[in-house]
Formats: structure tokens, sequence, C-alpha cells
């Protein structure tokens, strides 16, 4: 494996005998933030739910900090540094905003949630009493992130965090996440569709078409038009 923080080299996976991720390459440094751009049905999703252990791979590697995660069950990889926050947020809707926060902190924890979650957050801190299913679409998006983050991860995959969000709670994401990956040294990779949001907050960009990468590069070269043109195909 290389020397990059988040490696994934090779990889292949699908569903049965149905190959959707075609050895698919990416290198990830510390700190970085990175967006996989493409249409639905493109494989941004199973890509980050083979990287997660929910699907299973069909070969390849996949590394966070020099430890290979490819065998590993889904909670074993969280355990050493990847946190996944899923296409629909899929918070738990009964469960107040910090019961919700509470099921990804660790044991050591007992439970407080450090309060840079709520610095980041702090409309959570406001509502930490209410059921996450009365939360807004940006509200539990925001939750799920604040999740996933408060297992410590060195690696955090977001998958279409926009999608169903109005665009004033899209620019507080954009801001939170360039904060948190300041604060905490975070390697952040997106899936997404809107490439306004993106452009505020990806050093590179990749474009993903039935399971392989076409495009990469860096945000300061990166033609617009070109990636829209893959994303409106």
């Amino acid at each position: 494996m290389s020397n990059h923080l988040f490696s994934v080299s090779e990889l292949d996976s699908g569903y049965g005998q149905s190959k959707v991720i075609h050895k698919l390459n990416l290198g990830i440094e510390k700190k970085e933030i990175v967006a996989i751009m493409g249409r639905n049905g493109m494989g941004k999703t199973t890509l980050f739910k083979t990287l997660m252990g929910i699907i299973p791979s069909m070969g390849g590697r996949i590394a966070v900090d020099g430890v290979q995660l490819d065998n590993l069950e889904t909670y074993q990889r969280v355990e050493r540094g990847l946190a996944y926050v899923p296409q629909g947020r899929m918070i738990f809707s009964n469960m107040t905003v910090l019961e919700n926060i509470q099921t990804g902190l660790p044991a050591s924890a007992r439970g407080i949630v450090p309060e840079e979650l709520y610095a980041l957050f702090p409309v959570l801190f406001d509502m930490r009493a209410r059921k996450g299913g009365n939360l807004s679409g940006g509200q539990q998006q925001q939750l799920a992130i604040a999740r996933a983050l408060a297992t410590n991860p060195k690696v955090l995959l977001l998958d279409e965090p926009t999608e169903g969000i109005q665009p004033s709670i899209i620019k507080d994401i954009a801001k939170s996440l360039k904060e948190i990956r300041s604060l905490r040294d975070l390697t952040i990779v997106v899936s997404e569709q809107v490439l306004s949001f993106t452009m505020d907050i990806a050093d590179r960009f990749f474009v993903i078409d039935k399971g392989r990468l076409l495009y990469e590069d860096v945000r300061a070269n990166v033609n617009e038009k070109t990636i829209n043109q893959y994303l409106s195909i």
C-alpha cells in the first residue's frame, strides 16, 4: 500500500455477479477534502458502502493510516478511523439528538458529547432533547455528521450530503466541514452532484462514471464545464 493517509487500490465490488466498481484507485492525503462527482447510478454509493464494508469487495485493498481494512467488519473499520454519513442521513428518528450523537461515542466518553461538536453545530445543542425525526432535513444532516464525528475518525465519508437541503443550510454545512478539517486534521471524501457545493470545499475532484474514475484535477485547474457534462449526460 502507498503512504497516503487513505488509500484504495484496484478495488472491485458490486452485487452478486454484477460488478459495479472496476479496479478503482484513490490516494488521499491527511486534511485533504476530495469530491467524487457523478450522476445517479454511476457507483458513488456502492463505492462508499464497499469502503465501509457494508458491501463486500470482490478484490483490491483499502487502508487508513497504513492499516489495511478490506478484511474487517464495518464496526472494526470505524474503530480504525473510518466514518460514514450515508445518503438519506439514516438518523434514529425516535431517539433524541443527544441519544443519536451518543451512539457514535466511544465507551471511554461515558456518554459525554465533546463541546466542540456542539460548537460546530450550535442548533444541535439547542435541540438536544428533541427527537431526531422532528428536525428539518438540514438539521438531520448536521446531526448525522456530528454522530459520525463522535467516533473520532481520521477519514469522513459523506454520501450526497446536500440532497434535499435548502441552499442556506448547504452553505452552513460547507463552512462546518472546512472548520472540522482544520480542528481535527480530518480527511474528507464527499460524493456529490452539486458542483457549487464541492467547488466551495474540495481540494481535488474526481468524476466517477460506470464505476470507473474518468477525470481528476485539483480545484485551481478544474474545468466546471467538463464536470457538468459528466453530470448532465
